[in-house]
């Protein structure tokens, strides 16, 4: 279990264990393992072994099958994160420290290429395509993604992660900049 898979099996412990109105300690009495360990399974800093993710699936009182039904092993190429879904997470006891798993992506080893892009309002190319994943963040204004045919609306604190080598291309429809960090995942192969 890596990346996003782990995230995902976390989230659903996470989810089914506040179903079950258990608290962390509750679900840890019940799997036979520490509070600790489930605070960090769920918070995907941790990864369980086999007989204690089936302890923990039993513990919540589901069957295993049920537990992994739907459970996305293959990513989307278009990932659309709204910023009130990003997920918050404790990575240490320190006051004023909050983080939000904005995304986590499995990606082949691969060279990495930050970029702050401004987009004037009424700005618009035509389709391009790159050889890299791109991950863009909008720090302010809007921007109309259209990437294979399909549109996407992103605002402020918005996210989205695609195959560059999508057809695709960004359009400012506002009357204010649009500025995004984008991160470029170029393949070594």
């Amino acid at each position: 279990m890596k990346g996003a898979f782990l995230v995902e099996v976390s989230k659903r412990i996470k989810y089914n264990r506040k179903q079950k109105h258990y608290t962390l300690q509750e679900l840890a009495s019940r799997a036979n393992v520490s509070k600790g360990l489930i605070s960090q399974i769920e918070n995907g800093r941790t990864i369980p072994s086999l007989s204690v993710l089936f302890n923990i699936i039993q513990s919540l009182e589901m069957d295993v099958s049920d537990f992994f039904n739907d459970l996305q092993t293959l990513e989307p190429t278009i990932i659309v994160q709204r910023k009130e879904d990003y997920e918050e997470f404790a990575k240490e006891d320190i006051k004023g420290y909050n983080y939000k798993r904005i995304l986590t992506k499995n990606v082949p080893a691969s060279t990495i290429d930050f970029v702050l892009l401004n987009i004037s309002p009424g700005t618009y190319r035509q389709k391009v395509k790159t050889d890299a994943f791109e991950y863009k963040y909008i720090l302010s204004g809007e921007v109309n993604y259209m990437i294979n045919g399909n549109y996407y609306q992103l605002k402020e604190g918005d996210s989205l992660f695609f195959d560059g080598r999508l057809p695709h291309t960004p359009e400012n429809t506002g009357k204010s900049p649009c500025t995004m960090l984008v991160v470029y995942f170029f393949s070594q192969t």
